[in-house]
């Protein structure tokens, strides 16, 4: 029996077909195509960056939220407390007429009065008490300075007294009856100072900014803010 020889066919090349190489070519990969090695150490840093903008960011939002709620609350409670501060100053021109309603009585002429005007000047005395604390229940409280060192935050000084036995900058004589709203200056106490008298205790030294390190009352301002 004879074998054939192995001869190409017409056309045919003096490549032989190879079918491992053909497979190979054709899972081979396009020219343009990179291989996945993972992320390139330069886009992580970059990633890293990036996430540590945007934490700082959120953490910066919720700081700002955090104070606007508590700006907010604070508002609230201010307007809250200081509301009717208007409305309580233009009482105050009231509660003074009844004080001066009160005062013009001497106290010899309500003590021989008729039943009459002791009931009248009751009746004043008594009404003047409840529109105080009226006011007190929206937070105007009275200031009563007489005897207390000068404080130009609440007080006003008018004049000053010469008393050497008084200490000096203590309050001796209130001309108008002063309020606080809160903790804010309604209207200041119109008042007289004692001059000339020993000197503050130690204890008063810390107000010595008050009487500018003299001795004296400091000129007083209108207490309001």
């Amino acid at each position: 029996m004879t074998t054939k020889p192995n001869t190409p066919e017409p056309g045919a090349t003096d490549e032989t077909f190879n079918p491992t190489a053909a497979n190979d070519a054709g899972s081979a990969p396009p020219e343009n195509q990179v291989p996945d090695a993972g992320l390139e150490p330069d886009r992580v840093a970059q990633l890293e960056a990036e996430r540590a903008d945007f934490k700082e960011k959120l953490l910066r939002t919720l700081a700002d939220m955090e104070n606007l709620r508590r700006r907010t609350e604070r508002e609230i409670a201010d307007a809250r407390t200081y509301a009717v501060s208007n409305f309580a100053r233009d009482m105050l021109t009231v509660a003074d007429n009844f004080q001066r309603a009160i005062d013009s009585v001497p106290a010899e002429a309500r003590a021989a009065g008729e039943p009459a005007l002791k009931a009248l000047i009751e009746g004043v005395e008594l009404t003047e008490r409840d529109m105080l604390k009226t006011l007190e229940r929206y937070g105007v409280k009275r200031i009563d300075p007489e005897g207390q060192k000068f404080d130009p935050n609440l007080h006003q000084a008018m004049f000053e007294v010469p008393n050497p036995n008084v200490p000096n900058g203590t309050v001796i004589q209130v001309v108008q009856t002063g309020y606080v709203i809160g903790d804010r200056v309604l209207r200041p106490a119109l008042v007289g100072v004692a001059k000339g008298g020993p000197k503050a205790s130690t204890q008063d030294q810390a107000s010595d900014e008050t009487t500018g390190g003299t001795g004296e009352p400091a000129a007083a301002g209108n207490g309001q803010g």
